[in-house]
This record gives structure tokens, C-alpha cells and sequence, in this order.
């Protein structure tokens, strides 16, 4: 299934953003919960063939802060498919380490309770790390960024001149994982919508039309052959690029 892929590029760290569950539902007839429904499945299909793969970050863009704005029914419904899904015996088959980054103040106490136990549960699993942004976006991610620094400036635990790069990247959510290599969007939108902005700076883009219930093994193989087939060149030349790599080989 993988014979077109560079097994030594793959990436290291993969973010989705899975889009098209309402679409594939309303298409088939069928309410827009039928389609998240469906989606978990694509969720354990690409974190098992992530896991087969090497890859050692996969982040998933679940529940965005702007998504409380939804029907409430609609809401309700995503997380009680949330508690319902995520399921120990998934993480612990595949030893995955399961994390969360996003605003966990808004949860609905049952949703805490359970990815609090299941990141414990699976802390010591070293495969892959999957990691679901909830009740996550990303200028809320660099607010309260902000807000820790200024914290920590008036607590004088911090000079403002001393703020770098890395001092805002160890205040993300996200401080504990390499920056993507490779974000994926399916569902045909061609946005970003508020996530990873700040660690997407350098990243690759794919996007494709295949809603994400459709998302499977071969569809994740054709966005990383995507990728391993572009330059990377973090704002040097081609040029810069190619005698760099023939230097290290």
C-alpha cells in the first residue's frame, strides 16, 4: 500500500483538520451527527496507519472554540461521540500516547474527566503521541500565551527582552511537540481556520476534496507522497538547498 512512499521522509508530525463529516452526511440523507459518527472511524483507521508508519505526532483538529457556537444540540451530541470514542483499548493496541491542547475550562465535566484518565492511562506509550485539539483555535492558544508572559514579566520572572521565539513556543499548548511538517485538510475548503497558526509557519499545505469519513490509508498516502515531493527550503533558495544536501551527503 505504501510502495510510492520514502519510508526515510516521512513526517514527523502530521496535523489534520478533518472537515467534511456534515457534507457526507447531508449527501447520504442523513443528519450531520451520522457523519461525526462516521468520522471516528477515519480517526482510528489514520492514527493506526500514522502509528504503522513512523509517524511520531499526529495532531487532529476536533472542536474548535468557535464550534460552541453550533446548535446546541449539535454540540451536546459531538461530546457525548467524544466520550464514547475514545476508547483505551485503541491507544494502548497501537502505543500511542493520547494528549489534548485547548481550553478545558469550557468542557462539560464528564468530557474532563475523561481525557484526564485517558492521557494518564497512556502516558508511558511511546509509538506515537496523538494529540486532539478541543475546544481549541489558535488565537486563543496565543492569547493566553501572552497572558502567561505578562504574568511572569510582572512577577519578575521574565525581562520582555528576553522574549524569543522559543519563550512563546514553550507558552503554546503545543510546547511539548515539534512544529508540523505536513497539514492536511480535507473537505475541500482551501482555510486554515484558526489553527496552529504559529507552528504551521513553515509547514506544507495539502488539501483535498475526499470529505473525511472517505479520508483512508490511501488518501493519507497521496497527501505524504505530496509532500516528500516538494523542496523544502525555510526561506533559502533552491540553490542554498541542493548544496546543502549534497554537503551532508
Amino acid at each position: 500500500m505504501n510502495t510510492e512512499l520514502d519510508m526515510n521522509r516521512i513526517p514527523r508530525h502530521i496535523a489534520i483538520i478533518m472537515d467534511g463529516n456534515g457534507r457526507w452526511a447531508n449527501e447520504r440523507g442523513q443528519e450531520r451527527t451520522y457523519g461525526h459518527q462516521a468520522g471516528v472511524t477515519a480517526v482510528r483507521t489514520i492514527t493506526s496507519e500514522c502509528t504503522r508508519l513512523g509517524v511520531k505526532f499526529l495532531t487532529l483538529y476536533t472542536f474548535s472554540t468557535e464550534n460552541w457556537n453550533r446548535p446546541q444540540q449539535e454540540v451536546a451530541a459531538l461530546m457525548a461521540l467524544l466520550v464514547a470514542s475514545l476508547e483505551e483499548e485503541i491507544f494502548m493496541k497501537n502505543n500511542v500516547r493520547f494528549r489534548v491542547i485547548g481550553d478545558r475550562s469550557r468542557l462539560p465535566q464528564e468530557v474532563k474527566d475523561v481525557v484526564s484518565g485517558l492521557e494518564k492511562r497512556t502516558e508511558n506509550n511511546n509509538a506515537m503521541t496523538a494529540v486532539i485539539a478541543l475546544s481549541y483555535s489558535s488565537r486563543w492558544e496565543l492569547t493566553k500565551a501572552m497572558n502567561d508572559m505578562a504574568r511572569e514579566v510582572a512577577e519578575g520572572k521574565l525581562k520582555p527582552g528576553d522574549i524569543t521565539e522559543e519563550t512563546v513556543s514553550n507558552h503554546l499548548e503545543s510546547h511539548f511537540m515539534p512544529d508540523p511538517e505536513l497539514l492536511i485538510r480535507t473537505g475541500g475548503e482551501l482555510r486554515i481556520s484558526n489553527y496552529l497558526l504559529w507552528q504551521i509557519a513553515y509547514s506544507e499545505l495539502y488539501f483535498c476534496d475526499t470529505y473525511w469519513p472517505d479520508f483512508d490509508e490511501e488518501e493519507l498516502h497521496k497527501a505524504i507522497a505530496d509532500y516528500q515531493r516538494r523542496q523544502r527550503r525555510f526561506g533559502k533558495t533552491e540553490e542554498q538547498v541542493e548544496n546543502e544536501q549534497k554537503t551532508q551527503s
